[in-house]
């Protein structure tokens, strides 16, 4: 449950951003949680036809979140798969990439760095909302991560985790990849439709993997634990060296789903189950468009939704949680432009070209 504060932190992190198809707005707000343990990504353009939106909640810490909102777009956009068209793979690579990237002295390094202290011993890292902006940093450049030798050079990896709710738009296409349970929904003609499914061990799949990796399930949670089936970090759950990552008790391999976006789609929402936990999908894709017809600005529109799941007290434990939640709007084309656009390709098709005028007429 993790433990709560005499009183809720509401002062919230929130940005917008806009480019020629998109419009983004976001807000991250700590809440009754006594740390904040969430982590984003909001990035437009990480290149020329691509936007690239990611949640990441942390749980036992919050260092792996700020990990994956650091560097898991640009293992993305560096996986060879990426550049041959293969963007599922992509994702799917990064996704695992985020565990070996910290292990080893340097994996260590870099989450002491982003963390406030670490536990060398049981590898937990201890550390304000955070993001690649916040961060300073939101270099896209490919960074192969050579090994390095040192006193935490056998360090398996972090025994913090975070979820990881991504969602990649590039040429009228949408993927989104999920581990954990922070949901991806879009709301086309106003119907709510989920685009990723929570990991829990209730599900039969996630159970029978848990049981043949060793785990067992007790009140929900495996080895009595931890409620979530699939997350990046949680080391501890991933040391069967029988099994491929997978196949571990917990694994960070996401689903990816991929669909065609369309003039129906009003907007996407990429958020933490402390959004999830308060409203339903359609609830809050309802109360999106209601806020829609008075307000727009869209990080204004999302601090009304964390404001309006935050509990009153923690008696219930429901709305209590660390809440982020990012919006995406699709840019509508202005009919007048649409028309004008058209009657310039139907006046186009109709003139001859160049070649046709210049061409010298036969004799006979």
């Amino acid at each position: 449950m993790g433990t709560y504060l005499s009183s809720p932190k509401t002062e919230k992190l929130s940005e917008e951003g806009e480019n020629d198809t998109l419009r983004y707005g976001l807000s991250s707000m700590q809440g009754w949680r006594a740390t904040m343990e969430d982590a984003h990504a909001a990035i437009l353009d990480v290149d020329d036809k691509t936007s690239f939106f990611g949640v990441y909640d942390g749980h036992g810490g919050k260092v792996v979140a700020k990990f994956c909102a650091k560097y898991l777009h640009q293992q993305v956009l560096s996986n060879q798969a990426y550049g041959a068209g293969d963007i599922e793979t992509s994702l799917q690579r990064a996704f695992f990439r985020m565990d070996d990237m910290m292990q080893g002295q340097r994996g260590w390094r870099e989450l002491a760095a982003l963390g406030d202290k670490m536990n060398k011993f049981s590898g937990m890292i201890e550390g304000f909302i955070w993001s690649p902006r916040s961060g300073g940093d939101v270099n896209n450049q490919p960074d192969n991560w050579p090994l390095e030798d040192g006193p935490h050079s056998d360090f398996t990896g972090p025994n913090c985790g975070c979820t990881a709710c991504v969602a990649l738009i590039k040429d009228k296409k949408l993927f989104v990849a999920n581990a954990g349970d922070s949901r991806c929904v879009i709301s086309r003609k106003g119907q709510a439709y989920d685009l990723s499914k929570d990991h829990k061990p209730d599900l039969e799949a996630e159970k029978e993997r848990i049981l043949n990796a060793g785990g067992f399930i007790h009140a929900g949670r495996i080895n009595g634990s931890l409620n979530l089936t699939r997350a990046i970090g949680d080391m501890e759950f991933k040391q069967n060296k029988f099994l491929p990552s997978d196949k571990q008790m917990v694994t960070a391999n996401p689903d990816i789903n991929t669909i065609d976006l369309c003039d129906d789609d009003d907007f996407l929402v990429v958020a933490c189950d402390g959004i999830w936990d308060c409203m339903t999908s359609q609830q809050l894709v309802d109360f999106i468009h209601e806020q829609l017809k008075s307000e727009t600005k869209l990080s204004t529109v999302c601090e009304k939704i964390v404001d309006r799941c935050l509990a009153p007290d923690t008696a219930s434990g429901e709305g209590c949680d660390n809440m982020t939640i990012i919006l995406i709007q699709f840019k509508k084309p202005n009919p007048s432009e649409t028309e004008a656009e058209e009657a310039k390709e139907e006046e186009a098709k109709q003139e001859p070209s160049q070649e046709a005028q210049d061409e010298p007429s036969s004799s006979s």
